[in-house]
């Protein structure tokens, strides 16, 4: 029987096969590194090399002009409902279906405003920062409101106070200038 799992040659896990990038020149067909262990060397590398890396980059790009100009057609190509869908699993968790669930069960709308988004455009994920957990989906003016207050909910009701006694102040206020301008100018 063939054994189906190996040991990671950095970390020393033994690990799934799947775990581990393929590669002809291995006995095995597969490196000798973990894909965890991979992507932890290149990001260290990366860190310790990222002027050298853009400018290869760049020159690649100068080299090989038109092909950079197939690959940046091809992505975009892709469509934008691919990218989302990676960025929602990526850092949400969540999976475009669970997103339209979400969309429908608050009416298709801003959970705050209830503004339904622009033609094109998407409501945003807001979550707990400290836990992760999704709450719901927000226009971006909701979405900035909600992050510039910090998740505070004593300095929301203090908004909330601010905005519901201000109007009446003011008028109050106002009232009060306009009966002293009246007193100082002789008309009473």
């Amino acid at each position: 029987m063939i054994r189906a799992v190996k040991t990671c040659k950095w970390c020393r896990v033994e690990k799934p096969f799947t775990d581990f990038y393929k590669d002809d020149v291995g006995r095995d067909g597969r490196r000798p590194e973990c894909k965890e262990c991979t992507a932890a060397r290149r990001k260290r590398w990366y860190g310790e090399n990222r002027e050298q890396e853009i400018q290869r980059v760049r020159e690649w790009q100068q080299r090989n002009h038109d092909a950079y100009l197939e690959k940046q057609a091809d992505y975009r190509a892709r469509g934008t409902r691919d990218h989302r869908a990676e960025h929602l699993r990526r850092t949400f968790g969540m999976t475009h279906e669970a997103y339209d669930a979400l969309l429908e069960e608050q009416g298709g709308c801003c959970a705050i405003c209830g503004r339904a988004p622009k033609p094109g455009k998407h409501l945003h994920v807001d979550h707990d920062h400290d836990t992760g957990e999704v709450r719901g989906l927000l226009c971006f003016s909701c979405n900035v409101g909600v992050g510039n207050f910090g998740n505070d909910v004593e300095r929301l009701e203090r908004t909330v106070d601010y905005l519901e006694t201000r109007p009446a102040e003011q008028a109050e206020l106002a009232g009060l200038a306009r009966e002293r301008a009246g007193l100082l100018s002789g008309v009473a």
